[in-house]
Formats: structure tokens, sequence, C-alpha cells
């Protein structure tokens, strides 16, 4: 049994991206056994100074947009992901959705607690 659950938030500049960070933050305050990765510092690190901490607890990747950014870095590190949030996938039909990379308005913030609802059943699951 894992005593904590990483989540990998997107760190794009599309709408999506933000409802990513937005509800990773929302979701890592509501829950004493989630913790967040930076992306850049994953990305940028040529020399694997995190790769202990990245193998440490199961990594849930949220992705933004469909090009799955989250997932092909971790997988360029060699790091399998314990579950994948494609917000776009998740969002995509629904009568909200997000159109700023920048600021969170009403229907973005719904897009938010839909995606932290999601994260939180992958948690439930892995926990």
């Amino acid at each position: 049994m894992v005593d904590k659950i990483a989540l990998a938030p997107c760190n794009g500049m599309s709408p999506n991206g933000l409802v990513s960070r937005v509800a990773v933050g929302d979701c890592r305050k509501e829950n004493e056994n989630v913790i967040s990765i930076c992306m850049g510092s994953t990305s940028a690190d040529i020399e694997g100074r995190n790769d202990g901490m990245l193998k440490k607890y199961p990594i849930v990747a949220v992705n933004g947009c469909p090009n799955g950014c989250v997932n092909k870095i971790l997988e360029n590190k060699g790091i399998d992901v314990a579950g994948t949030i494609a917000v776009n996938e998740i969002l995509d039909g629904l009568q909200v959705s997000a159109k700023d990379p920048f600021r969170l308005d009403s229907e973005a913030e719904e897009c938010v607690k839909i995606i932290t609802e999601e994260l939180n059943k992958t948690i439930e699951k892995l926990l």
C-alpha cells in the first residue's frame, strides 16, 4: 500500500493546462497524501537529479491537451505512470469549457471542479 500519490499537471499554455494546474493544486490542498510535481523541473533535469523522487510514489499524469506531454516527459525519463487524466477528453462534450490560459472565469472554475473530482476518484483507487 502506498502512502502518497504524486500528481503531475500539464504546464502548457492552453486553457485546459491552467485547469489542470488549478485542479492539482486544489486536490493537493484537500488531500494530505497528495504531492505535486513540477513538469518544467522534470523535463529540464537532464542529469537525473529528480529520478529518486520521481520513482518514490505512484504518479498520475494530468494532461491538458491531446498532445499528452506529461506522459511523454515521464516516459522519456523512464517513469511509468500509475494513471492518466486527459482533461480535454473529460471536458469534451460537456456544457462547460475553459477559454483563457491565464485566468479562470466561473465556467473554467466548474471545469476545475470536474477534474478535481476525477483526480479524487483516481487517488482513491490508487491508495
